[in-house]
């Protein structure tokens, strides 16, 4: 996990343009990028999940 980027859940929002509400809709749907949850309870996103999300979309839409 060293030198792996992790995004906190605000700059995952801030960078999709979604609310957090939001956000949990879709996670519950399966249809949002991959997060992990930290001991204490936080939770991130690596960087790369998040680009492969991005790709996911992109392809859906085209």
């Amino acid at each position: 996990m060293a030198g792996t980027k992790m995004l906190k859940l605000p700059e995952v929002l801030e960078e999709i343009e979604m609310s957090r509400a939001a956000f949990y809709r879709m996670r519950a749907r399966g249809k949002a990028p991959k997060l992990i949850k930290l001991p204490n309870g936080q939770l991130r996103c690596r960087r790369s999940d998040l680009d492969g999300w991005w790709e996911r979309c992109e392809q859906h839409a085209a």
